[in-house]
């Protein structure tokens, strides 16, 4: 720089802290908890998933557990944008019901408080088994 100090000097030093470590001190004492699928929904999710890879039809997947909702994203080849999403929003469980399925253009193809049900949108054949 033109006064001889590097850009960490001039503005202070970097400090990185870990998601998991609790706040500084003076902020709040709890962490905000983040929503995500329990191991029976994912498992769901999953063998649906699979059963379209192994037709073609899918080739990726992502997940997102966020403050409010998990996602689990599903894509047709490696692109931009998800072919569908399967959220949970926890907040919509009184409501409309908190699992929902949205298609690339981000209409609401499916919503509803069974995750079994919710999920038929992608996989018509698929048959409810409890």
């Amino acid at each position: 720089m033109a006064d001889g100090q590097s850009p960490s000097e001039k503005t202070g030093p970097i400090t990185l802290v870990h998601a998991a470590e609790p706040p500084a001190q003076g902020g709040p004492s709890r962490l905000p908890a983040i929503v995500a699928f329990d191991r029976k929904e994912l498992a769901m999710i999953l063998s649906v998933y699979g059963r379209k890879v192994s037709a073609g039809d899918w080739r990726d997947y992502a997940m997102d557990f966020l403050r409010e909702r998990a996602v689990f994203s599903i894509y047709a080849r490696v692109s931009e944008r998800p072919l569908y999403i399967v959220e949970k929003t926890p907040r919509l469980r009184n409501r409309q019901g908190q699992f929902s399925v949205t298609n690339q253009q981000g209409r609401i193809l499916k919503r509803g408080h069974d995750l079994g049900l919710v999920l038929r949108v992608l996989d018509p054949q698929l048959v409810l088994v409890r």
